[in-house]
């Protein structure tokens, strides 16, 4: 008897069409089973030219119409991070599943409440965060569980780019959860975390833009056994962005270009140099969302490849920093 699989296919939502909702569009129409299908804005005018420039079948004028379209099935969420808790527990509670731009929400108690809600709604949750689903972060993980580098003894994380300043834009409006921390931080963060874990001890210093909003942090973190880790985000040099894990048998440096060009470069002590180049399609995208369509096939809440356990240490780490800093946001007063 001939068996014909046929693949289940998600209609994909967006809340808030911007430049980060415009490349993962285009990562979607990489997945056979994902459908471009709606996209909600609070300006009318703006969902109607991202529908029709990306090829969704519907636009509407507001999160709330979006999300209590009864055909959409999971929703793309790249609202300002002050913003991610309240658009999250509004696309639960009309039953959709949600992906949601990191930072996952401004602080552990907010993202607290969206894993409750989704536990509780028995639907999916993931924070899009994208360095685990790419083949140069794959590839050095892949290298340091060999054992060929040794022991990590410290990881030099860094992020820095040059942004034209505006104090009313997201990255430098503290009311919309700007700075580079939440931002760009991030991603060293997330380094440290996986390469290294979690750490004992925290500093941090903190740069302050006229507007009030953090534009330098500087981390360090330190280990009881020894290991450290100097984490760096800047909107003020242009340093780049990856990590450097200075490791017992050699170096290995991590990193990619703002292109998405990724790099992974081996040193071992007493031998050539090793390099290791990808360049993915659609900047890497389609494999955050292939993921969620997998769990979702699978009847999973949650993603094995960022669980929901990793967003709750990272967003405590982030906001230990942040008090070490003293870095707060007016939403949360």
């Amino acid at each position: 008897m001939l068996i014909i699989m046929i693949m289940k296919k998600y209609k994909w939502g967006i809340l808030a069409p911007g430049k980060m909702s415009a490349k993962f569009s285009k990562a979607l129409k990489f997945l056979e089973n994902a459908e471009l299908y709606a996209v909600g804005s609070r300006d009318l005018s703006r969902s109607k030219r991202f529908a029709e420039e990306h090829g969704f079948k519907k636009f509407y004028g507001s999160y709330e119409d979006l999300a209590k379209d009864p055909d959409v099935e999971v929703i793309y969420i790249a609202s300002p991070h002050s913003h991610h808790k309240e658009h999250t527990l509004l696309c639960l509670n009309n039953g959709k599943h949600v992906v949601c731009e990191k930072a996952f929400a401004l602080n552990a108690k907010e993202v607290d409440e969206m894993i409750e809600l989704s536990n509780k709604k028995g639907l999916f949750l993931m924070e899009a965060l994208w360095p685990p689903f790419q083949p140069f972060y794959k590839k050095a993980s892949e290298i340091i569980k060999s054992g060929l580098p040794g022991g990590i003894r410290h990881l030099n994380g860094y992020f820095s780019f040059i942004p034209p300043y505006d104090p009313e834009e997201r990255k430098f409006n503290p009311l919309l959860g700007g700075g580079s921390l939440l931002d760009i931080g991030i991603y060293p963060v997330i380094d440290a975390l996986t390469f290294i874990g979690i750490p004992d001890e925290i500093k941090a210093f903190a740069v302050y833009a006229d507007s009030g909003s953090e534009v330098t942090a500087n981390i360090i973190f330190r280990y009881k056994d020894g290991r450290t880790a100097f984490l760096y985000s800047s909107y003020k040099t242009d340093n780049g962005i990856g990590c450097d894990l200075l490791c017992e048998n050699g170096n290995m440096t991590v990193s990619r270009g703002r292109d998405m060009n990724q790099r992974v470069i081996l040193k071992l002590h007493g031998e050539d140099e090793k390099v290791y180049k990808f360049n993915p399609p659609a900047m890497g995208y389609h494999w955050e969302a292939e993921e969620v369509m997998r769990c979702l096939d699978k009847g999973l809440t949650e993603s094995p490849v960022v669980p929901l356990s990793f967003s709750r240490n990272l967003i405590r780490t982030l906001d230990r920093i942040r008090e070490a800093a003293g870095i707060s946001f007016p939403a949360e007063k």
